[in-house]
């Protein structure tokens, strides 16, 4: 590893597995300490344990808005500053609209839209005022590309764009990046409910990354030089044809 991060201080929601996880390990492994925010109590401890001392867990309930909007404090209480914040964490719904369940639907939304802008609303006045930090969203390839079998989950990827694109411009004047990294389809625990065939089927022709690969590009993003942002960073397999 190169040091990229020595210094930083990150904090990642949905962070005891999937990309979160893999997001954690990675700038940890390049000297960043890290805030992995999650709501999986015991699993997070375990995690920061095995992680080593730049491994801070933070217990969070991100659909309970006042845990949400409270977390700035809890995060410079562990790690004392805060430079990235990566709104990561995330729910997936597919299939036809008319089979869905609208109750599913409001979950999956507060938490890919509220919860996920409310926390960027918590952390922004913070970098705001020291004039630098990034915010980082995982969106997904659905946020550009309507996927016709998951309408919903594209819906709400669309408004994590949409935030993205504007805030961006809001904050730049005051030294912060705002980027999304939009992968195509990874192995997660969010693609649990895609039909066995279709699973069997992704697995076998390449069409799935793993979520190393999705950490790796978010590196990238953070690693730029100041004068520099990487708005939306789109990665696919190479047998995804989008």
């Amino acid at each position: 590893m190169t040091d990229l991060m020595t210094g930083k201080v990150a904090a990642i929601t949905g962070a005891a597995s999937g990309i979160g996880l893999e997001c954690a390990r990675t700038l940890i492994a390049e000297g960043a300490t890290v805030v992995l925010v999650d709501r999986a109590k015991d699993k997070l401890e375990a995690l920061c344990k095995d992680l080593g001392e730049r491994a801070k867990p933070l217990v969070v309930d991100l659909l309970a808005p006042a845990e949400v909007s409270g977390m700035l404090p809890r995060i410079l209480e562990l790690a004392g500053r805060l430079d990235i914040f990566h709104a990561n964490a995330g729910a997936y719904i597919g299939g036809p609209v008319v089979e869905g369940d609208p109750d599913a639907w409001d979950r999956m939304l507060n938490l890919n839209i509220n919860a996920a802008f409310r926390s960027v609303h918590a952390v922004l006045p913070h970098m705001i005022e020291q004039k630098t930090g990034d915010i980082l969203f995982t969106s997904s390839i659905a946020g550009v590309v309507p996927v016709v079998w998951e309408p919903i989950y594209t819906a709400s990827k669309f408004a994590v764009q949409a935030f993205v694109h504007s805030t961006r411009r809001q904050v730049a004047q005051y030294g912060v990046r705002v980027g999304a990294v939009l992968p195509g389809p990874v192995v997660t625990a969010l693609l649990d409910d895609w039909p066995k065939a279709k699973m069997e089927e992704a697995l076998a022709n390449g069409s799935l990354m793993q979520p190393k690969e999705v950490a790796d590009a978010v590196l990238f993003m953070l690693s730029r030089p100041r004068n520099v942002t990487i708005r939306d960073l789109v990665i696919l397999p190479n047998s995804v044809d989008l």
